[in-house]
């Protein structure tokens, strides 16, 4: 027989347990919250009214609805007060020993058809479940924070729960206007399996100084659409937390991938856990407050000192593909002169017709006076020969990403460009270094590494090898502000910053969809509803093309020889099917 779920009850009132009481509250069930002390529930109770009382201001709820709410809980420091529930979660702190132990209790409490859930993010459910002495009844159900905004629920089935269990917790679940997503017991389930290998490779980052803890952010924000960077989230998550997710995921998977970034143990170790300790990889206004203040680690912005910025006022582009086109376009529209080369009249033709395109949806769309979108044409000028580069300040070429065809190209602009010009490559994977050695000037040499499309995508990566010299770095994030861009500041090694976090990830989705574990719909699911991701893993791949992510993939592995980074079989099968995603019409998905 069906379960009503009439009333349910919480254990543990932190922001979680918190956010899960309001979530069962607003859609009419009658709530029992309880938390260990007096405390804990005066805390409990203070979250709750904290979040109806923002929607109340916001109108998302009425005053009838906030009143209606509020009576439907019952808070209590005393767990025999669940006795009359019909499902209980427990909140509690990510400890299996402490968990184990409030089911256990629980069995000698609640009626023998009572369903009782663990919101556990990593730990093993079924470790949980046998605790008790009817293991059938005990299920995974994971919420994401903030519960009340979050629609993603993963709902736990071990090998022990029972069908009707599942299945009255999973409509119970669609019931409260969440999209649950079933999986098996298995360490971090989807989100968080695919979720912290990302977050613990940003901290690898951060901690060996390959990037600033700013830059690592803003290069996931504004080159992927993440709606928070990895070190932000993780301030949010909690360092402690997070420690107990990876440590738990590495012990059950010994995967090196989710080995603790030595770092978070040390932060944890001295109470910097993020915003509700008030410091973690960032310095807040207070304990709670998601406000953050400057402190030692935060740039000044300014030119470092002693060094001189050079002058740019005119700007090279060699290439005519989509990627040169819209950095032509980013430099006119900017104000500067820009000269580009093609290979034929017929590809400068093209280049210039594609601009005035641009400029014509622009001003049509309210974006652009016509006089701008004049002037920005009449700073543009094209060319067949590279010798018209012979005077600008800067050239930044887009041609095939090949070593060879660019390294000729260094050699040529060695010759052709003024002494002081400063020499870019947009590589999104090729060694810098393996261009600026060809030539004899590898300090004038750096990459400027645009996302796709240049004249939207905000993020600019600049690269600097071993050899680029400090005036170039600092001129060229300069360079990046004056048109309108975001510049993160990283070294010259694969993948630099977005990629190398973006394409683990990714591969990561493919073993866990090659598992057998989750289907690529459910996987794209957790990720967009549970991460608040613009794409889930899969969509992603099938848009930037098998091929290309599976070249990447092995460029990361050959850099980092890491065991993790190795492409799956899967992938690399599809690649040699010729099934590339959408621009064949068959990926991970099949397109009309």
């Amino acid at each position: 027989m069906t379960r009503d779920f009439t009333s349910v009850g919480v254990i543990g009132l932190g922001t979680m347990g918190a956010g899960i009481v309001e979530v069962f509250a607003r859609n009419g069930i009658d709530v029992v919250a309880v938390d260990a002390n007096e405390a804990g529930v005066a805390h409990g109770r203070e979250i709750l009214a904290g979040s109806t009382g923002r929607a109340l201001r916001r109108e998302k709820i009425t005053q009838e609805q906030h009143d209606a709410l509020h009576a439907r809980v019952r808070f209590t420091s005393d767990l025999a007060d669940l006795a009359g529930c019909q499902l209980v979660v427990e909140a509690v702190p990510e400890q299996l020993e402490l968990k184990k132990q409030i089911l256990g209790r629980l069995d000698d409490i609640v009626a023998s058809d009572a369903v009782l859930a663990t919101n556990t993010s990593s730990l093993p459910v079924t470790e949980i479940a046998v605790a008790t002495r009817d293991p059938k009844r005990v299920v995974g159900m994971h919420f994401f924070n903030p519960a009340p905004v979050q629609q993603f629920v993963e709902v736990i089935r071990t090998v022990i729960t029972a069908d009707d269990v599942f299945e009255d917790v999973k409509a119970l679940a669609e019931r409260i206007g969440k999209k649950p997503v079933i999986v098996g017991d298995k360490a971090g389930f989807i989100a968080n399996a695919l979720l912290f290998g990302y977050l613990n490779h940003a901290v690898a980052m951060y901690e060996s100084r390959y990037a600033t803890r700013e830059d690592l952010d803003a290069a996931m924000r504004f080159g992927c659409g993440y709606p928070m960077g990895p070190l932000q989230l993780l301030d949010l998550i909690g360092l402690d937390t997070a420690y107990e997710i990876l440590d738990t995921m590495y012990k059950q998977g010994r995967d090196r991938l989710h080995a603790p970034s030595p770092i978070i143990k040390q932060m944890v170790s001295a109470g910097l856990l993020g915003r509700k300790s008030g410091r973690g990889f960032y310095t807040y206004a207070a304990p709670g407050s998601p406000e953050v203040v400057p402190d030692a680690q935060t740039p000044s912005g300014g030119v470092p000192a002693g060094v001189d910025l050079r002058e740019v006022r005119s700007v090279g582009v060699v290439g005519s593909g989509t990627m040169a086109t819209g950095i032509v376009e980013v430099f006119a529209k900017a104000g500067y002169a820009v000269t580009f080369v093609a290979r034929s009249d017929a590809k400068v033709a093209d280049v210039v017709t594609a601009l005035g395109r641009s400029c014509a949806r622009a001003v049509e769309r309210g974006r652009m006076e016509q006089a701008d979108a004049d002037a920005l044409l009449g700073r543009v000028a094209g060319a067949t020969g590279r010798e018209a580069l012979a005077d600008v300040d800067l050239v930044v070429e887009a041609v095939a990403e090949d070593l060879a065809v660019k390294q000729d190209l260094f050699r040529d602009l060695d010759r052709i460009c003024k002494p002081g010009a400063i020499l870019a490559t947009t590589t999104s994977s090729l060694p810098i270094i393996d261009c600026a050695k060809v030539t004899a000037r590898p300090q004038d040499v750096i990459g400027m590494h645009f996302f796709n499309p240049a004249q939207v995508m905000k993020l600019v990566e600049v690269v600097h090898t071993i050899s680029t010299a400090p005036d170039v770095v600092a001129t060229v994030q300069d360079l990046c502000a004056k048109t309108g861009k975001v510049a993160v500041t990283c070294g010259d090694r694969s993948g630099f910053i977005v990629n190398a976090l973006l394409f683990p990830y990714l591969n990561d989705a493919v073993k866990m969809l090659e598992a057998n574990y989750a289907s690529a719909d459910d996987i794209d699911t957790a990720m967009k509803t549970g991460c608040g991701l613009p794409m889930g893993p899969f969509e992603l791949l099938d848009v930037v093309g098998l091929d290309v992510s599976l070249a990447i993939e092995r460029e990361l592995y050959l850099e980092f020889r890491e065991r993790g980074y190795a492409p799956a079989p899967l992938l690399e099968h599809l690649v040699t099917a010729g099934y590339l995603g959408r621009k064949t019409g068959r990926g991970f998905r099949t397109y009309a």
